[in-house]
């Protein structure tokens, strides 16, 4: 990981400085993330990748940059173990199965995109909103894709 800064402001309460930083991975991906740091906290305002970073990617980015964004900025990382979700804490088993059932079939009720829905509520990609979606029709909360006469 590379950081440099890209350009900085002096304020009366202080400065605020914005750095690029680069993550380039072994397989030729690479991640470039434009940062600002002020007050003694740093934030991501911008992020490009090649290619695009899935949402379970995006959701571990703040740990990839955490540690050695906090040391470049000279300020202190969060506290180790601090609670960070990408997604909604979303129940498993059953529970989840059926609540994935009540939110797809609401969507169609208001004929909105049920998989979209799906998504938006769980936090998971569409991917994995199609896979919850299987599981709730596998449980029988949802009418099977195809009926076969």
């Amino acid at each position: 990981m590379s950081v440099w800064p890209a350009w900085e402001v002096q304020e009366e309460a202080g400065a605020t400085k914005w750095l690029q930083v680069r993550l380039t991975f072994a397989d030729g991906a690479e991640v470039a993330v434009l940062a600002v740091v002020a007050g003694g906290r740093v934030r991501v305002e911008d992020v490009r990748a090649q290619p695009a970073l899935s949402l379970d990617d995006l959701a571990v980015l703040a740990d990839w940059l955490e540690g050695p964004l906090a040391e470049a900025c000279g300020v202190a990382p969060g506290p180790v173990g601090a609670a960070r979700r990408a997604r909604p804490a979303w129940p498993r088993g059953v529970e989840g199965r059926w609540l994935v059932a009540r939110e797809y079939r609401a969507a169609q009720d208001e004929g909105a995109d049920p998989v979209l829905a799906v998504m938006c509520a769980t936090g998971h990609s569409r991917r994995g909103s199609l896979r919850l979606i299987a599981q709730a029709r596998d449980a029988g909360f949802l009418t099977p894709r195809h009926a076969r006469a």
